[in-house]
């Protein structure tokens, strides 16, 4: 089976560089018109420069392929507005969305400035909510559209001075777990790319010979599965270095203490129990916790 993207239109944020870079050329390779969102500021998020982005563009059409630069800061919803305006003027639809763009300021949190956990969290989550929003009544109307976040593994299993940007990462998640459920019955499917690469995010983290393994394209890769008419939908897939990996969040099968037994003292005594991860298993939505607790009630009322 080849992936092809032609006919298309995508819209990729941050994609002047890194890993957007990679994903902006590769959906074109394969088709797409795109959309090469890119503030072009510096890893802090600070400065502006429509360099890079033109420098995307530019290549894409010396291959015969369509795209236009866009400067949007993604945290200001109206600019993403425009950006979507445009692409809907100049081709009629927008297919898919990579939420990409996002910035570092990495500190112990005891040493960081409140002003930096919530510039982190208005670039990564609300930049993925704007531009999402922005999209999200187009493909409605359209019955289809494949939207992409860009989770991390410092979000999921936490990272020493990233609670910024673990705190933003892990709620995208959460984000994507929601829209999957609303915009199911239009065709939009959404899943999250966890990736691992070495870009000017990482690259003063990472020795170079680690580095050269960790390339935008390995994890490109990755993100083209979660674009496709094919693609799953809640997926967390993780990539770097040509690995690949399906991450989730699992819940016990728990315990049951009727209501004479409900105590801390009950459920610290009980502790392995309910720590079990034998029956462990993923939940479609928030209510089927507490369908399963329920279930475990009544059971108890039955018994």
């Amino acid at each position: 089976m080849s992936i092809s993207f032609e006919g298309k239109v995508a819209i990729v944020t941050g994609a002047g560089n890194g890993l957007g870079r990679s994903h902006a050329l590769a959906l074109a390779e394969r088709g797409a018109k795109v959309v090469v969102n890119d503030l072009g500021g510096a890893r802090d998020g600070t400065g502006a420069s429509s360099d890079a982005a033109m420098e995307v563009v530019g290549i894409i059409e010396a291959a015969g392929g369509e795209a236009f630069a866009h400067g949007a800061n993604v945290s200001k919803f109206d600019e993403v507005e425009d950006m979507v305006a445009q692409a809907m003027a100049k081709w009629g639809r927008v297919d898919i969305l990579i939420n990409n763009a996002g910035i570092l300021r990495d500190k112990s949190f005891s040493k960081m400035d409140l002003a930096d956990f919530k510039l982190v969290m208005d670039v990564h989550l609300m930049g993925s909510v704007n531009c999402t929003k922005a999209v999200w009544d187009i493909m409605r109307a359209q019955n289809y559209g494949r939207i992409v976040m860009t989770t991390s593994s410092s979000g999921m299993y936490g990272n020493f001075g990233q609670s910024n940007y673990g705190a933003a990462k892990m709620a995208v998640l959460g984000f994507m777990n929601t829209l999957v459920l609303e915009g199911g019955k239009n065709n939009i499917h959404v899943n999250a790319l966890a990736p691992t690469a070495g870009t000017r995010m990482t690259e003063d983290l990472m020795p170079p010979e680690m580095l050269g393994l960790l390339t935008a394209e390995s994890v490109t890769a990755a993100a083209l599965v979660l674009c496709d008419e094919s693609a799953p939908t809640r997926t967390i897939l993780c990539a770097g270095a040509g690995g690949y990996a399906k991450a989730g969040m699992y819940e016990t099968d728990g315990i049951f203490l009727a209501q004479d037994e409900q105590s801390p003292e009950a459920i610290v005594a009980q502790w392995d129990e309910l720590s079990d991860p034998s029956n462990h298993q993923p939940l479609e939505s928030g209510g089927k916790q507490t369908e399963k607790f329920l279930m475990k009630a009544m059971a108890a009322l039955q018994a």
